[in-house]
């Protein structure tokens, strides 16, 4: 036992000394389970009363709601503060500098959150009167996740806007982590978003959504490649989307000067590269299924010579 001891204190020292090294080396992170509580408390002030357990009474509420805004702001104002040491323009900046740029930050987001809420309340409408499935316009913000992780973004966004690094990132991959659903805090969305099932949608930075568009799961906003890594930064690398667009499960959607005509419906699994007219239909051509009989003889059936369901496309 006294050999396992002597390895465990020698393994500590190990781990503390490089744990020290990248203290002298970089600040202070912003803490996660932070941020994430307070996407919980903006969720309970985006959405008041849907998700309180007891009864709603004017005035009393309104106190709760400036209580929760007054300790969401306390807590950004902290993160944002940590944050920004990762920006190069304030790493030999004062303290108080520092402060003042993070005030002025949370002050900013603050303001925003009427806006956040009104363009959110857009896409609850969109996925009620788009899924016959739903019951309640409760039960999309309780229960899903386009909702959910489309919130998020919105939070994100406006945070990208006012410049505050890692903090959106950190949102977006906690959305991520829950959804399924990973859309770069980057990434400009219209009104009117609506994300069907929305498992493994992938939207990138520099991606541009117009109103009404729809996007099923599967659905990748990309870039055509990445090889150039640090350079292509900052370029238009992910397509534009225009306006009243369907793109449905499985489609890729690549390359910045790929753009998306209004009212275009693009068909499940299809690959586009190239920029498509309005209010074009782009699907695939039916593939070839292939069937063995039990004498392990093969047939090849043309998919227009069966009955089966697809999308209305």
């Amino acid at each position: 036992m006294q050999q396992i001891v002597g390895e465990i204190e020698r393994v500590a020292g190990i781990i503390l000394g490089s744990f020290e090294n990248k203290q002298r080396e970089m600040p202070k992170q912003p803490v996660k389970p932070v941020i994430v509580a307070m996407l919980a408390q903006l969720q309970h002030i985006l959405f008041p009363g849907v998700f309180e357990s007891g009864n709603i009474r004017g005035t009393s509420y309104k106190n709760k709601l400036s209580v929760m805004l007054e300790e969401l702001s306390n807590d950004l104002m902290v993160q944002t503060e940590l944050a920004l040491r990762y920006d190069a323009r304030y790493k030999e900046s004062a303290q108080e500098e520092v402060d003042g740029v993070a005030l002025e930050i949370t002050r900013r987001f603050v303001s925003r959150i009427p806006a956040i809420k009104e363009v959110l309340d857009t896409d609850v409408e969109a996925t009620y009167s788009g899924d016959p499935a739903a019951y309640s316009k409760a039960e999309i913000i309780i229960s899903y996740p386009g909702i959910y992780a489309g919130m998020i973004h919105r939070i994100a966004h406006e945070l990208y806007l006012l410049s505050v690094p890692l903090i959106p990132r950190i949102m977006s991959e906690h959305a991520h982590s829950v959804t399924g659903i990973d859309i770069h805090p980057g990434a400009a969305i219209g009104k009117y978003f609506f994300m069907d099932h929305g498992t493994g949608i992938v939207i990138g930075e520099t991606t541009v959504i117009g109103n009404n568009v729809k996007l099923y799961q599967g659905v990748t906003l990309g870039a055509l490649s990445t090889k150039g890594g640090q350079d292509i930064k900052g370029l238009k690398r992910h397509p534009t989307i225009n306006d009243n667009v369907t793109v449905y499960s499985g489609a890729s959607i690549l390359g910045g000067d790929t753009i998306v005509g209004e009212g275009v419906v693009i068909g499940g699994n299809a690959f586009v590269v190239k920029s498509v007219p309005e209010n074009t239909r782009v699907s695939v051509k039916n593939p070839e299924l292939q069937y063995k009989n039990n004498r392990n003889v093969s047939a090849h059936v043309e998919l227009d010579q069966m009955e089966f369901w697809s999308y209305d496309i």
